[in-house]
């Protein structure tokens, strides 16, 4: 449950990235994917301005609900309150999560990136509401910055570590997702396997079959 009493399903979480999206919006693409059963949006755009990214959100936060997702926003505490999102999403550069969980109350969801049993326990008392573990496959790509990939088995490492739910990010596709989700990831976090798709709604829907196919 998420700290507003609201189920945290972290099943299909998709990440919008205007580079890997072949010109459509990131209205588009959350659309299609929301419709192909995306249980997460999370808007991401490096290169955007702070004006555009709050009336991105704003929009995005009204597809979202609509479909009855979360809105999620990458990094920034100030759009995700301007917007009224669901929540934020931190990596380990970006403002501490215990100064974040200030700013943004008890009831928005907070999602901490972390690689390792450590940054998973402080995510923890510093008030994340779940964890991205990652990267899972690929280090490099949508994340310059991101460590060497630190495969699945760092999700089955990690799993008994925590009690928050996790998320796998990192290079997942349609062929691998399966082993992030029988590691013990409680979702997949996906990029370019979707938003780069030729039918983004089709991408989502087949990624959902395997994950849960793969809880069994």
């Amino acid at each position: 449950m998420t700290p507003a009493g609201r189920r945290l399903d972290l099943s299909l979480y998709v990440v919008t990235d205007s580079e890997l999206s072949l010109g459509r919006s990131h209205e588009e693409v959350a659309s299609q994917a929301l419709a192909g059963g995306a249980t997460v949006i999370q808007l991401r755009d490096k290169g955007a301005s702070t004006k555009e990214l709050c009336e991105l959100g704003q929009r995005l936060q009204a597809l979202a609900a609509s479909a009855g997702g979360l809105f999620i926003v990458n990094d920034r505490v100030d759009v995700a309150l301007a917007v009224d999102a669901d929540g934020v999403h931190l990596g380990q550069d970006d403002m501490p999560a215990h100064v974040a969980r200030k700013l943004l109350g008890p009831d928005k969801v907070m999602g901490v990136s972390v690689e390792n049993a450590k940054q998973a326990e402080r995510a923890a008392q510093d008030g994340a509401d779940y964890i991205g573990i990652g990267a899972i496959y690929e280090a490099r790509g949508t994340k310059s910055d991101a460590g060497d990939p630190i495969g699945p088995q760092a999700v089955a490492d990690l799993r008994p570590r925590t009690d928050l739910p996790t998320v796998a990010i990192g290079g997942i596709k349609h062929r691998n997702v399966a082993e992030v989700i029988e590691a013990g990831a409680d979702g997949a976090a996906v990029v370019s396997a979707i938003v780069g798709a030729e039918d983004i709604a089709a991408a989502a829907t087949e990624m959902k079959r395997l994950i849960q196919a793969a809880r069994g």
